[in-house]
């Protein structure tokens, strides 16, 4: 069983846990101790555990991550008006090779996937994102991956798989599972030509930072489609993670990378949300345990909605264009929009109606001026899913 390769929590942290006010997230998570073992994750709906791996770096890591120095910051945190029921299950050591630590990995969030627990994932190194892929195999056909990240990591055809390059990975892997990746906040000057016109030959979707800095509810209709968010640290700016080396002077701010994790936590697609790449140090772990603190309050503001299923709290608004009539659902109560891609009817729906992409306000207003979000055309090309 993948759960008995789970390290307890350290002692130094449980002692600190003791010292928090009751309404503390420490005094509130259900913990994996030496001495009462795992936690019951029957009524659970978050998962945390760390993983140690961090052999395929790109750039090698000066030490180890102090996942503990995290836990220490993350605990301190006081809980929201929150419903879910939350556990650490402690964290994966390294095994005797990669390929066992990622099959440890593959297997954990398997099993909680399978319970309908979403697996918060605090990572060494960002490959730890391709094991957590294949956790899905056999779980969903179709699989679509966000990566918060300054870099598509495609990295070299012929290169082993790194924290560079797990997404070459990714894609040419069998099964291929992968139906949609996205990028938000790529930067050009660490793209190679070539890497960002395969992001356009696969009809894949990037948002540079600029883009995303402008205005940061744009990330919310990628989000929202997402199976998998992958958050590389470095994607955030130096000063605001309080790194020099490896790190940007540009990035995301701390206000902004906290806004995209929660839209992914209300996202009610999201079933998997990683965090890699940080460093050991104070600020660091601070940021990284507020983007998690956000990406928990999303989820306890999910609301599942679709115009299919409730026609009546949503208002349809059609816009004519030159090739066919473009149909667009604004819901009366989030306000959020979807227009419909009649390319491929959706294979879980016996209604054989044309699948949904979530969108913004903007691309509708665009539409009406004839102008069709790019978005759709890729998702028409390839079949939305």
């Amino acid at each position: 069983m993948a759960f008995d390769f789970l390290v307890p929590i350290e002692d130094k942290v449980l002692a600190h846990c003791e010292l928090l006010p009751p309404q503390a997230l420490g005094k509130n998570i259900f913990k994996h101790t030496e001495r009462k073992g795992l936690p019951v994750l029957a009524n659970a709906t978050i998962a945390i555990f760390g993983v140690h791996e961090s052999r395929n770096a790109f750039e090698k890591k000066m030490g180890r991550l102090d996942i503990s120095g995290l836990r220490l910051q993350l605990y301190k945190l006081m809980l929201g008006n929150w419903n879910s029921t939350i556990v650490d299950l402690g964290d994966v050591e390294q095994g005797e090779e990669v390929e066992d630590s990622y099959f440890v990995v593959k297997e954990i969030v398997a099993g909680l996937l399978e319970e309908n627990i979403i697996p918060i994932i605090i990572g060494a190194t960002q490959d730890i994102t391709y094991p957590t892929y294949r956790a899905f195999d056999g779980l969903k056909n179709m699989i679509n991956l966000v990566a918060v990240d300054s870099k598509f990591d495609f990295g070299d055809a012929e290169e082993l798989i790194s924290s560079n390059s797990y997404m070459s990975k990714i894609i040419t892997d069998k099964p291929n599972n992968l139906f949609n990746f996205s990028n938000i906040g790529y930067q050009s000057y660490f793209n190679a030509q070539e890497e960002i016109d395969l992001m356009e030959r696969l009809l894949f979707d990037a948002y540079r930072l600029g883009e995303i800095a402008f205005d940061v509810s744009l990330a919310e209709p990628v989000l929202r489609n997402a199976d998998i968010v992958s958050l590389d640290a470095r994607a955030i700016r130096a000063s605001d993670i309080g790194m020099s080396d490896n790190f940007s002077p540009n990035g995301f701010t701390g206000r902004e990378i906290c806004a995209i994790a929660r839209y992914a936590g209300i996202s009610d697609k999201v079933s998997l949300f990683g965090l890699y790449e940080m460093e050991n140090s104070v600020q660091s772990f601070q940021l990284m345990s507020q983007i998690i603190w956000y990406f928990i309050e999303g989820v306890n503001f999910r609301i599942k909605e679709s115009p299919y299923l409730d026609k009546d709290s949503f208002t349809k608004f059609i816009v004519p264009t030159d090739d066919e009539d473009l149909i667009f659902y604004k819901s009366n109560l989030t306000e959020r929009w979807w227009v419909e891609v009649p390319s491929i009817l959706t294979s879980h729906n016996k209604t054989n109606t044309p699948a949904l992409l979530p969108c913004t306000e903007k691309d509708y207003l665009e539409a009406c001026n004839q102008n069709i979000p790019e978005r759709w055309f890729k998702a028409y090309k390839k079949g939305f899913n």
